[in-house]
């Protein structure tokens, strides 16, 4: 679907379900780290969305929230279930949601990459190896999934979020069903891709059989694992062909995988786009709107990816933690490239440190972090985790 070349950026954008995006540009997912330990959205939450919905995006996506706190893959997520709280999350949906923005919750679990010191991973096969060690998912446990999912997007509609993203890509969960690499089970579960997708499927079905016809569902999904034995490309645009006949609204690429030592997609160098061109074939496989996230930079890079229709939309991230206020900006004529920070020889890790850490500052109206920054960005992230890592622990068990 090509964009005309008229405001390429603020054409509306109609998705299967009926939802209109105002925009072609969308705040992709990010584990902001900002839940209070409980599971639950705090004060800087609640501003964070609010900001990012004053700066013009059509779509904004909540990172990894669980439906149950087992298998979350930070201690600052949050948990939505029966046990949560309404009206503070209905504060976040409606703060999140002011300027006519889409507000979504993305659906995660984390499974074997569920963060260790409060949790107990587990994923589609027991793995032992270097920085990482998990048990398998018995049939039980992985039938039961769908339902969880299912119920989370419900609490998700009654809130009032406009929304949801279930999580297939990055290594978490669905994403480590899809891979050969983590799935080495013999079941109706793994082995040939067919089943290598069906509790992805599966989770499709429920949740959008849970929450009608009208409710925006959109998916993550990997282009490529970016790891040697995991998720080829050729099998992500396989799993994009199933896609096409489910009820997805939106089909999000992305890549990489936080596996123990792996480079993070997101911090690649680069100056371009990552995931364009297996977009461009993807665009063969399916009819569904395609969004895709990673690598933009330059409002030249996003108007040539939706005005060549290789994206319907474009998502930004880090973009939006340096200028929250960019579409706006990008749609009045004002600066029009964000100004990225430059790191020597960052730590592993070091980098989302420092880009988590400048989110709290934002959210809560401080001064922004320089490069320079990058040793105490680091240690206040892993400062707060370990202690939100204790509040976890105490109220939920374990």
């Amino acid at each position: 679907m090509k964009a005309s070349n008229e405001s390429v950026l603020t054409q509306p954008l109609q998705l299967p379900c009926g939802v209109v995006l105002k925009n072609r540009i969308a705040k992709s997912a990010m584990s902001d780290s900002l839940g209070n330990g409980r599971g639950a959205p705090t004060d800087a939450q609640i501003r964070l969305y609010e900001r990012w919905a004053e700066g013009g995006v059509a779509l904004s996506i909540i990172g990894e929230v669980q439906g149950t706190p087992h298998y979350a893959e930070k201690p600052g997520n949050l948990v939505l279930n029966a046990h949560s709280e309404p009206e503070v999350f209905k504060a976040l949906a409606r703060a999140g949601s002011i300027n006519n923005t889409q507000l979504w919750l993305q659906l995660g679990h984390a499974g074997a990459l569920a963060d260790a010191p409060f949790s107990n991973p587990k994923g589609p096969s027991a793995l032992d190896l270097p920085g990482l060690k998990c048990g398998a998912l018995s049939v039980s446990e992985i039938q039961a999934l769908p339902e969880e999912f299912a119920r989370t997007a419900v609490l998700a509609k009654q809130f009032g979020f406009g929304g949801v993203e279930i999580h297939a890509a990055h290594g978490f969960l669905l994403s480590q069903f899809l891979s050969p690499l983590f799935n080495k089970r013999t079941d109706a579960y793994g082995g040939r891709l067919e089943n290598r997708m069906r509790l992805m499927l599966e989770i499709i079905d429920n949740v959008r059989h849970a929450v009608g016809p009208d409710f925006p569902v959109g998916i993550k999904l990997n282009a490529t694992d970016q790891l040697e034995g995991g998720l080829r490309q050729d099998e992500a645009l396989a799993v994009v062909d199933a896609l096409d006949s489910t009820g997805v609204d939106l089909i999000d690429i992305s890549g990489g995988t936080y596996f123990p030592g792996a480079p993070s997609s997101s911090d690649r160098s680069g100056s371009g786009p990552y995931f364009l061109d297996f977009a461009e074939r993807a665009r063969a496989k399916t009819d569904k709107p395609l969004m895709v996230t990673g690598g933009f930079k330059t409002l030249q890079q996003v108007k040539a990816a939706i005005k060549e229709g290789k994206a319907d939309l474009v998502g930004l991230a880090r973009a939006l933690v340096v200028d929250p206020g960019l579409p706006k900006k990008w749609k009045t004529g004002g600066t029009p490239e964000p100004q990225f920070p430059r790191f020597d020889n960052p730590p592993e890790g070091g980098v989302t440190a420092w880009y988590t850490t400048q989110i709290t500052q934002f959210a809560n109206g401080e001064t922004a972090l320089s490069s320079s920054d990058l040793s105490d960005a680091i240690i206040a992230y892993e400062e707060r985790d370990q202690q939100r890592r204790g509040i976890w622990r105490k109220h939920f068990g374990g």
